[in-house]
């Protein structure tokens, strides 16, 4: 469950349906609503998971990279949907030479799934203690 970086209180996540059956699942955090955004958007065969983070994983990008993808199995699974689905992936990053960090733990997870991946570096992300910020997409085939 993600956190109001301010505040650092969790929040109940939500789900909201459109009626042409667009679905947004929340994670509860307080930004969601001020950047106006969900953690995930199912829209009949795709699932779109926000930038996710864990800077509560500590000060390792391995550790963070973990966690955040960690997160990103939580949400999928409440739209319906597994790593197995995933097709592809992003990973913004503070510290590029610290790749190999990032991307093991990334393939201990996708290794097998191998989707579409792309490695950003960024100068920075919204706060300093995030070192990795993940997306992903899936797509549910039945």
């Amino acid at each position: 469950m993600a956190t109001d970086a301010s505040s650092k209180t969790p929040h109940a996540p939500s789900e909201a349906s459109r009626a042409d059956g667009v679905r947004r699942i929340a994670s509860g955090s307080t930004w969601e609503p001020v950047v106006g955004y969900s953690r995930a958007v199912v829209a009949g065969s795709y699932v779109g998971v926000s930038g996710t983070t864990a800077p509560e994983a500590g000060d390792s990008p391995y550790e963070q990279t973990k966690a955040a993808i960690g997160k990103i199995a939580d949400v999928l699974a409440q739209a319906g949907v597994g790593i197995s689905d995933v097709v592809r992936t992003r990973m913004f990053v503070t510290d590029i030479t610290r790749w190999e960090e990032y991307g093991k733990a990334h393939g201990e997870i996708f290794g097998a799934v191998l989707p579409a991946t792309t490695m950003v570096e960024v100068s920075a992300l919204i706060d300093p203690a995030i070192l990795v910020e993940v997306e992903a997409t899936a797509y549910r085939t039945g």
